[in-house]
């Protein structure tokens, strides 16, 4: 046992230094390629011309070529592919990109305020192992100590785009990212005035339930150059559960953006969200046999809101791109999580929280010449200060529907983080080869005071502390075979820094520090793919494998309180494949039919331990999407097709559990398909921009289902045929 320990320490770390020696290797290589080519001109008297450009934040703008020249797996999907697909939430645009998974439920973040989302086979409870920002601000409640998004402040109809980046981003953007980078674009200011109201409307067939989605757009540019936006969105109505399942969400911004000189430019963005989402209960496997849609909680519920404020300068010229951004964010969370204790008692457990975090992140990325080649060195950094104030109370025991009895402490936590991140990178243009070494270290700080409570009294206080610095290494290359076909590979390491609630837990009504038991989670990030782009067909294919040295799962024990726990060495590897064709290239009797498809093969399993080879918990090995759109005139016609392969649920200890458990928690869950029609037609210009689309979300009223460990877990019920409406309009 020792030794087989010792033998997987050592292939790690053979294959870390494997990663520093391809960096080394890569700029002895440069060197020597430099020079040749400086030779080489140097002795034919020729100096070619070449224009420099320093690209910067490639985030910025994202696009189908930016996307072409990532040396990574990446897609981005604009807001006419969403217009087109049969999406009406955050949920339903993500299922469009290769290897995300989307749980539409865990129990305590189902609703429409929450967001849990999986890459590669990661844990998706709430989206921790992503960097998920919101034009480039973090929409995590802490990005060091609360990468969740129980509280997802982002709503659809004000995103322009979705760019989804799953690989060669670790050094630019950190931390949490093994699960890759996502950025929500939000609509941009128009020169000339725009405004744009829309309306959807859902119906969830078999509950008779309504859901309406309001979204407001007004914007334009002054002839001062001062450029003003305002961005509407909401959420309101009940969802597809019979009780105890309403929404109500609104979610405003405002962006200002002024030109002070053709080189320089700022942006102030002001957003505020707050969202309300009831939670119907996770259902025992008897209940959901004899109703699956019921729900027999009426207290569950959970709300939240944030106010964030961002400021932006940037000044661009041909060789210098510089960037300072700087963010505050002010947010609260709380949830009443009722559960029941026996067969004729319940108890209310209830979890007020507050984040503050504060930033500032300048970068300077400056375009040279080097030879005959383009070359690109950026440098950037980050101070990072974040603070959390946790609260969990919980009542005695009362009878069932009786009035809840006083909420008394259990536990609270007093926490923060501060981190300086620096990093710096350098991508070489040479021939047809686009080579990328990098290099980011993180210095972190956090703490947290946490102190446990008996009936309200305390008991005792633990101060846990971790410090951690971290040097992650990346490269890339990429290689142009032709103006449209490139091939690419990469290789980084990825860091994952404790949260607060993994730095101490309540054990036996004692509370304890968990720093000598758990530690941070660290990935080597491997993957080697091909992009075409051209000629209608816009295809990638990618192989990835994520080498986690320790990863961390959330297990529940008789008390239900959440237990981190080391789940070890794991193992993700598969392969993606996204494709869209335009047909109108091939012939012109096809011009409006348009395919695309994406399909992605995950094995993410335990390397050690009880489960060693066992297939980790909610996750699919096999997904795929195909949809084909066909427009003509002023009519579009859209089907879509969702699939994936079967997931496990199978709990902790020393038996991997395939069997459903009485109370629905455990047992595998199976795969399912689901189909989804719209049509749309576009009145013009001469009707002020109306549309109206219609749709029908699985078709076939497929019903199907999850399950959830949580607080409130059991068999969560999928959504039912739903029928919806939308309409737009401009004035």
């Amino acid at each position: 046992m020792i030794s087989s320990r010792l033998h997987l320490q050592d292939r790690r770390l053979f294959k870390a230094k494997q990663l520093s020696i391809a960096i080394g290797l890569s700029m002895s290589c440069l060197t020597y390629a430099q020079a040749e080519e400086l030779t080489e001109a140097t002795s034919n008297n020729v100096l070619p011309t070449i224009k420099l450009e320093a690209q910067g934040n490639w985030l910025e703008d994202a696009n189908a070529e930016k996307v072409q020249k990532h040396a990574g797996a990446r897609t981005i999907i604009n807001r006419n592919r969403l217009d087109e697909v049969a999406a009406t939430s955050i949920k339903d645009a993500l299922k469009q990109v290769p290897c995300v998974q989307v749980q539409e439920n865990n129990g305590t973040g189902g609703s429409d305020v929450s967001l849990n989302i999986g890459v590669r086979g990661l844990a998706s409870r709430l989206s921790p192992r992503s960097t998920v920002l919101l034009d480039g601000v973090p929409l995590s409640f802490a990005p060091y100590g609360q990468p969740q998004l129980s509280l997802a402040p982002v709503s659809l109809d004000n995103i322009e785009s979705v760019d989804v980046v799953r690989g060669a981003g670790s050094v630019r953007f950190g931390p949490q990212n093994v699960g890759g980078i996502i950025n929500f674009a939000t609509r941009a200011i128009p020169q000339e005035f725009a405004a744009n109201v829309s309306l959807t409307t859902e119906y969830a067939s078999g509950t008779d339930q309504v859901k309406y989605s309001p979204n407001l757009f007004v914007g334009g540019t002054l002839d001062n150059g001062l450029g003003l936006a305002l961005l509407y969105s909401g959420t309101k109505g009940d969802g597809y559960r019979e009780a105890n399942n309403k929404t109500d969400i609104d979610d405003v911004m405002l962006k200002t953006a002024y030109q002070i000189t053709d080189a320089d430019a700022i942006a102030l963005n002001l957003h505020h969200y707050e969202g309300y989402g009831e939670m119907p209960e996770g259902l025992t496997a008897e209940k959901y046999a004899q109703n699956p849609y019921q729900s027999n909680k009426s207290r569950n519920y959970f709300s939240g809101r944030r106010s964030d404020v961002s400021f932006r300068y940037t000044h661009q010229d041909e060789k210098n791109n510089f960037e300072l951004l700087t963010y505050y964010i002010d947010s609260f969370r709380t949830s009443d999580l009722e559960t029941d204790v026996s067969a004729t008692t319940s108890r209310m457990d209830t979890s007020p929280r507050d984040y503050k975090v504060f930033a500032i992140e300048p970068r300077w990325s400056r375009a040279y010449q080097l030879g005959n080649s383009n070359s690109e060195f950026t440098i950037g950094y980050r101070y990072l200060d974040e603070d959390s104030s946790e609260f969990s109370g919980r009542s005695s025991t009362y009878a069932l529907n009786a009035p809840v009895t006083e909420i008394k402490a259990r536990t609270t936590s007093e926490g923060g983080t501060k981190a300086h991140a620096i990093y710096a990178d350098n991508r070489f243009d040479l021939g047809n080869w686009v080579i990328t070494p990098g290099l980011r270290f993180e210095s972190i700080e956090t703490h947290n005071n946490f102190t446990a409570y008996n009936q309200g009294v305390a008991v005792n206080t633990v101060s846990p502390k971790i410090d951690s610095d971290e040097f992650l290494p990346s490269l890339s290359v990429m290689y142009k075979a032709t103006d449209n076909w490139n091939i690419f590979a990469n290789a980084g390491v990825s860091f994952g820094p404790q949260q607060y609630n993994q730095l101490a837990r309540l054990e036996g009504g004692v509370a304890q520090s968990t720093t000598d038991g758990l530690h941070p989670e660290k990935s080597n990030n491997y993957e080697i793919g091909t992009k075409y782009l051209g000629n209608g067909l816009n295809a990638e294919l990618t192989a990835f494998y994520l080498d986690f040295k320790k990863e961390l799962i959330l297990e529940r024990d008789a008390q239900n309180n959440g237990i981190w726990k080391d789940l070890g060495a794991t193992s993700h590897k598969g392969v993606e494949l996204g494709l869209a064709y335009d047909f109108a290239y091939l012939t012109d009797a096809l011009e409006g039919l348009k395919l695309y498809s994406n399909y992605t093969f995950t094995k993410a399993v335990a390397e050690a331990g009880d489960f060693e080879d066992k297939d980790l918990p909610f996750y699919s090995r096999h997904t795929a999407n195909v949809g084909l759109g066909y427009k003509v005139n002023q009519w579009s016609v859209n089907a879509d097709m969702f699939a994936q392969s079967k997931q496990h649920s199978p709990g902790s200890g020393d038996t991997y559990q395939t069997d459903e458990s009485a109370d629905g928690k455990l047992g595998d869950i199976p795969g399912y398909s689901t189909f989804a029609v719209r049509t749309a037609y576009d009145f013009g210009e001469q009707f002020h921009g109306l549309k109206i689309a219609g749709g029908v979300k699985n078709v076939f009223d497929k019903q199907y289902f999850t399950r959830s460990t949580d607080s409130t877990g059991g068999k969560y019920v999928g959504q039912p045929r739903t029928f919806y409406l939308q309409t737009s309009f401009d004035f």
